[in-house]
């Protein structure tokens, strides 16, 4: 399963620019508010140099990297909360991802409409937070009117969760994101079902041809979408050639980290190696069920080496051969440990399951 992010914004920031730079999907890029009317999804490789040295030394047969699903969502208005614009389905969109990549325009281009008719990121920014709020507080006042019903039954439960609920919109009410709201972990548990926009993790980016933004304040990270949408359609070895840097990569990384997500590796007796994402303070149960549900229902224990303890040596001339002589070699140096059930993952563990 992909953990998915949503590109949003208002109409002609360069969200369906940014889509296809990062996807190389081919998707309509117009000058006009609202050619993107149905979500575009695309898949993308999270950026690993680890998996490309434990691939050095297992060389595997195929190599599969973690992944992302971006999804561009259509632009935003003022009022969008109301049903402006394309306004509950815009809204709708973001709630089915599990972070927000908000773009702010920065970029004068005459040809390209802007909604405000002047370059303003903080004015945009504003104008989503509010409307994501707006959304959020009607989605509490929703929650709190079936909740009291269902407290005439007297169940404590219930009251428990009405007033964390309150609480939440009481801070809602005065302008205040959901993300930024001191609850504990048992609190964040009991509304996680609302899926409430404004506690998804976000990144900001700038759509920007300038080097300094620092009239535009902090907490963006700013890159030129049309030169990387260029970029993105040099191969490997012209990007080598031109000595390019690819900013998209630190972007995608940035997606992966506000996630709070790790990595972990399997390389499947030497046929597959493959990294997948997990939770941050998972178990390695959970971690079998990213594999196939099979494995996390049939998990016996599992066998975990450090990735780097496993690339430095397998690399060493003694270690050298087969992807399982490799293995071999880790576990008869004692270095692999055989841990069970509620083992919690650590970022960059190499994993092999026993069922």
């Amino acid at each position: 399963m992909s953990f998915s992010v949503g590109i949003v914004g208002l109409p002609n920031v360069g969200k369906s620019t940014l889509f296809k730079a990062l996807t190389k999907k081919g998707v309509d890029i117009a000058s006009h508010p609202f050619t993107t009317i149905h979500p575009n999804v695309g898949i993308v490789s999270v950026p690993d140099q680890r998996l490309e040295k434990i691939s050095e030394v297992i060389k595997p047969e195929k190599v599969t990297p973690a992944s992302i699903e971006f999804v561009d969502i259509a632009g935003l208005v003022k009022g969008a909360h109301k049903g402006e614009g394309l306004g509950n389905q815009f809204l709708g969109h973001i709630r089915n991802c599990d972070a927000i990549l908000e773009v702010a325009r920065a970029f004068n281009n005459l040809e390209v409409e802007n909604v405000f008719g002047e370059i303003n990121p903080k004015k945009e920014i504003e104008v989503v937070k509010t409307e994501l709020l707006m959304k959020d507080l009607e989605t509490l006042e929703n929650a709190i009117k079936k909740l009291e019903k269902e407290a005439k039954s007297q169940n404590k439960i219930v009251f428990i969760k009405i007033n964390i609920i309150k609480k939440v919109q009481d801070a809602v009410s005065k302008g205040k994101m959901i993300s930024e709201i001191d609850l504990t972990e048992e609190e964040k548990s009991e509304i996680k079902e609302y899926q409430f926009l404004t506690a998804k993790p976000k990144v900001m980016v700038l759509n920007t041809d300038k080097q300094d933004i620092t009239q535009y304040g902090g907490g963006f990270i700013p890159l030129n979408f049309k030169l990387e949408e260029e970029i993105s359609e040099l191969n490997p070895t012209e990007l080598k050639e031109l000595e390019i840097s690819n900013e998209l990569d630190r972007l995608i990384l940035n997606c992966y980290n506000v996630l709070d997500l790790i990595t972990f590796y399997t390389i499947a007796g030497g046929k597959e190696t493959r990294a997948l994402t997990l939770k941050k303070g998972s178990s390695v149960k959970d971690a079998a069920g990213k594999l196939h549900s099979d494995f996390e229902e049939k998990f016996i224990k599992a066998e975990v080496i450090g990735w780097k303890a496993l690339v430095e040596t397998s690399s060493h001339p003694g270690g050298r051969g087969s992807p399982v002589a490799a293995w071999q070699r880790v576990k008869e140096l004692g270095m692999i440990k055989t841990v069970g059930k509620d083992y919690v993952v650590q970022d960059g563990d190499v994993i092999e399951f026993k069922i």
